[in-house]
């Protein structure tokens, strides 16, 4: 067939902008509106070439799992945004659904919580029926003057005994001046009974009335002098207020080196007996602190 039957379907550019010229818009005056604001677009090779590169195995740069196969950087920016959109919808709708769940988080922590405190406080019952939860609090019983004196007294021994708090100390001394006793003699009783209880610093002149193997004591220490034995680094005499006693640092305990004169403080120190004198042993197990060190204003 000849070329000249072959029919042109291309269209030239005055054609285009002879066709469109009933499509543009006119101002007030009847002057077209010309938009001259630049349009980037990619032409039809453009789009094909990128077809090509995003498809082909050597011309993807990232190959991982996490590149989107096939699509381009910003197609695959547009998928990913509108999966993150979704997700956080779906979050919304799913939180929207549990209102108040941390309060009711938190009411259940809290009451797990009360429900352990009270079981080992019935635990401790059996040690001491005094820290038995369901037991009445004694100081119902006393009248209101001597409820106003066991108050009082409460809050001069907390004063003085670290680590007890008023209401419990109160709770003791109610006890006791409903089980018959004068105030005064209950206070001096609990007074010495809280004083040498586990985890209390106990007054070095009341180490023969403690009833267990480990103490914690502070003092000064007034005299050292050497040992014949290789198995003991330090042995000496430390003081208090209330009494002396002979203290022995084992080798063995690694503990830091001590100076005459100085105050220490001596978690778990053991006690010893040596011809009916009670004495303490710094192990393994004691602990040293020294409260005036690094002092610089001194």
């Amino acid at each position: 067939m000849s070329s000249k039957n072959i029919i042109s379907q291309v269209v030239s550019v005055d054609e285009q902008a002879f066709e469109n010229a009933d499509e543009a818009a006119v101002d007030e005056d009847g002057f077209e509106i010309v938009d001259e604001t630049p349009k980037f677009q990619a032409t039809v090779q453009m789009e094909t070439q990128a077809k090509v590169d995003a498809n082909h195995p050597d011309g993807m740069v990232e190959t991982s799992d996490e590149r989107i196969y096939g699509a381009t950087l910003e197609q695959e920016e547009r998928i990913r945004a509108r999966e993150a959109e979704l997700e956080c919808i779906s979050a919304k709708a799913e939180l929207g659904t549990q209102e108040g769940r941390e309060k009711r988080t938190r009411d259940i922590a809290a009451k797990r919580s009360a429900e352990r405190r009270r079981e080992f406080q019935k635990r401790a019952a059996s040690v001491d029926p005094g820290a038995d939860p369901e037991r009445d609090d004694p100081r119902a019983e006393l009248s209101q003057e001597q409820l106003a004196a066991v108050n009082t007294q409460s809050m001069r021994l907390a004063e003085k005994l670290d680590g007890w708090s008023r209401a419990a100390i109160g709770r003791r001394l109610g006890e006791a001046v409903v089980g018959g006793k004068g105030l005064m003699s209950a206070v001096v009783g609990v007074f010495e009974e809280l004083e040498t209880a586990p985890g209390q610093v106990v007054p070095i002149g009341k180490l023969e009335e403690v009833n267990r193997k480990e103490v914690s004591i502070e003092g000064r220490i007034e005299v050292l002098w050497e040992s014949d034995s290789p198995a003991i680094a330090q042995v000496g005499l430390i003081a208090d207020d209330s009494g002396k006693t002979k203290v022995t640092i084992w080798e063995k305990s690694s503990a830091p080196w001590i100076e005459e004169g100085e105050q220490v403080l001596i978690h778990g120190a053991a006690r010893n007996w040596y011809e009916g004198r009670v004495s303490l042993a710094v192990t393994g197990w004691s602990t040293l602190h020294f409260p005036e060190r690094g002092r610089w204003w001194e």
